[in-house]
């Protein structure tokens, strides 16, 4: 036999073993996807779809996004201060089956059974003193946040999902180094993949001053993060334990509306002061202390004043994450859709539900409810994007309104039923958010906020073409086709 016959069948035999291999390996990740990890039968099928069809880029592809987390020991208290936390929540949990809780707040008592639902296995404890401004526009929410920094006294805790060190970053960066000079605690904290384009390395003048800045699942190789599919999502700032944000803004030039891709960046977050910063600062340090290479911070008075902010505003900050079996915040989504009497309004740039929440918003609009959703009508993530007009449209035949934002890019994460109850934070109505990624939301009963956020939906409307059925059914072939494929993978995207 000739040597290029030879090396013609080693090469082929090579080529069998490896195909073996991964004909292998494909059974074993199906054997664990099946039996050993706990996922929703749609995820299960389409990662089994993904072994199928890419035997070892499927592989791979599982290892980044696929792997699931230890639900375990990730956010840890210490006894005492979880024993704390434990009598607070029975404590609201008791008043409530006993119609013992007092509020000024008639939302506060014509949803007490959301209120419960919340406190269940989480620390959403229920504020009811709560002062609150809705920022709907970049350019007021970073000026008032920097205006803040620049007034704080003694600590600054600033977590966010995307942070650039561009225009915008790079003026709150030196307003938190003023801040630094003159003695008060900085910690930053940012997400390894969201915040991609920053390292460590950059901060070497911020961490000689003082400051204190940590990745979230720090990737241990450059853009290869075996955590690659849970993220912490989250968007928070708490300043000297008396001043908090949660919303939707990142930071980055983009969301001030300078991006051209983009054009204007429609977003909403809010500024809190009460009690509820005081869940906000817990949340902050749960995240900050999930790592142990950090430097342990640890739940003193001074992160916890007693804050007088004069409002009477009811607000629960619910978390959820991977690390959960309950998703409180989806759990939360759905308990206000199957509450609302007259109306639910929806702002959310990835509209990707699973069947729950899908069901719940077509049993509200089959029941008389008046549903409105709004969506972006510019994709930034080309397959979430075609996701989300397939499943708008399930809405769209049982009668719900569904708009399509033109003045830009819509970020917002808003749901609001009945101008009563409101939930704005983090998390987007997609599969991603309810079960991958880390999310925090502020619950709001509050009819003055709840009409606010109604009249920027309405606002919204203006710059917004609506998409009807009869538009949806006339896209084209190729369309369609996306639409079919982004809807397979949905449980995955």
């Amino acid at each position: 036999m000739l040597l290029s016959d030879l090396l013609t069948q080693e090469l082929s035999d090579i080529y069998a073993l490896a195909i073996f291999i991964g004909f292998i390996v494909n059974i074993f990740l199906a054997f664990i996807i099946i039996f050993l990890e706990r996922r929703a039968a749609s995820s299960t099928w389409a990662w089994l779809f993904v072994l199928f069809f890419l035997p070892l880029l499927g592989f791979f592809l599982y290892l980044l996004f696929g792997k699931q987390i230890n639900r375990e020991n990730l956010f840890r208290f210490n006894e005492e201060d979880k024993h704390e936390l434990e009598v607070v929540i029975n404590e609201q949990i008791e008043a409530l089956d006993n119609n013992l809780l007092i509020s000024p707040s008639k939302e506060v008592t014509q949803h007490k059974d959301l209120i419960r639902m919340l406190l269940i296995n989480q620390p959403a404890f229920l504020t009811t003193d709560n002062h609150v401004d809705v920022l709907t526009d970049g350019q007021d929410k970073f000026t008032r946040l920097i205006d803040d920094i620049l007034a704080a006294k003694e600590h600054i805790h600033i977590q966010y999902y995307i942070f650039k060190r561009d225009g915008i970053g790079q003026r709150i960066i030196d307003a938190l180094e003023v801040k630094l000079k003159e003695g008060v605690e900085v910690r930053m904290l940012y997400d390894d993949m969201g915040s991609r384009t920053l390292t460590l390395s950059k901060f070497k003048a911020f961490k000689a001053m003082g400051g204190q800045v940590e990745a979230f699942f720090p990737s241990f190789f450059p853009l290869i993060n075996f955590r690659l599919n849970n993220r912490n999502h989250r968007k928070i700032v708490v300043i000297d334990g008396i001043i908090g944000y949660i919303g939707g803004f990142n930071v980055g030039d983009e969301y001030l509306g300078l991006d051209d891709k983009f054009g204007y960046w429609r977003d909403t977050h809010l500024r809190i002061e009460g009690d509820a910063v005081n869940a906000l600062q817990l949340r902050f340090i749960l995240d900050w202390n999930s790592q142990a290479t950090r430097n342990y911070l640890r739940y003193e008075p001074k992160y916890f004043p007693d804050v007088k902010s004069g409002g009477n505003i009811g607000i629960q900050i619910a978390s959820s994450g991977p690390d959960e079996e309950l998703h409180q915040i989806k759990y939360g989504y759905i308990k206000m859709i199957s509450s609302a009497k007259k109306s639910i309004y929806i702002q959310s740039p990835y509209f990707i539900p699973d069947a729950a929440f899908l069901d719940a918003l077509k049993i509200a609009v089959l029941s008389g409810v008046k549903v409105y959703l709004m969506i972006p009508n510019k994709p930034d993530h080309p397959f979430v994007y075609w996701g989300t007009t397939t499943f708008a449209s399930e809405l769209l035949k049982v009668g719900a309104k569904v708009f399509l934002y033109e003045e830009g890019f819509i970020h917002t994460k808003m749901m609001m039923i009945d101008d009563e109850v409101a939930s704005v934070g983090t998390a987007n109505m997609d599969v991603r958010s309810f079960e991958l990624n880390f999310e925090v939301n502020a619950f709001i009963y509050d009819q003055s906020i709840a009409v606010k956020l109604r009249q920027a939906f309405e606002d919204d409307v203006s710059l917004s073409s609506e998409l009807t059925l009869e538009l949806y059914e006339q896209r084209a072939l190729w369309i369609k086709v996306k639409e079919a494929f982004a809807r397979l993978i949905s449980p995955i995207l």
